[in-house]
């Protein structure tokens, strides 16, 4: 469908797709779209790419329904404005999470299929890893490293 200002040049068609443009970039960022955009992109991709044995070339265990389940109760869980993470999965068929962009501040978290978070952070000076079960909310420690390295 074609908008009349999609190809219009004057200073208000300008201004009204200028508008709708920040007001879709808002939209992406948000938590609550942002997570469902992430389900259906990431996500997918990470069970369409890895939901096979051997899916790295060599004997990586597939990513399980079970996996990406969990994957996509915790990202639904985040609080609003939380930090969406980036997403694949490893050779042990886990889909992990990771957060942050800089070398010293970055967490990892793998989900297994029996619903145990394994988490791994490097925030600044200090790392800290562990193991916690997942029961549909995420922890005030995993909430916290990800304040941390976002």
């Amino acid at each position: 469908m074609s908008l009349a200002f999609e190809n219009g040049t004057s200073r208000a068609a300008n201004f009204v797709r200028d508008s709708l443009a920040r007001c879709e970039r808002g939209l992406q960022k948000s938590a609550a779209l942002g997570v469902e955009a992430l389900i259906r992109g990431e996500l997918a991709d990470v069970w369409d790419e890895c939901s096979v044995p051997g899916w790295d070339g060599y004997n990586a265990l597939p990513v399980t329904w079970d996996s990406l389940n969990l994957a996509q109760q915790f990202l639904r869980s985040l609080p609003l404005g939380s930090p969406l993470p980036s997403l694949g999965a490893e050779p042990d068929g886990q889909v992990t999470m990771e957060w942050g962009r800089r070398p010293r501040r970055r967490l990892s978290i793998s989900l297994s299929a029996d619903g145990e978070l394994h988490y791994a952070a490097l925030t600044g000076p200090g790392r800290t890893c562990g193991s916690e079960p997942f029961f549909g909310e995420v922890s005030e420690t995993i909430l916290r490293l990800i304040r941390q390295v976002a």
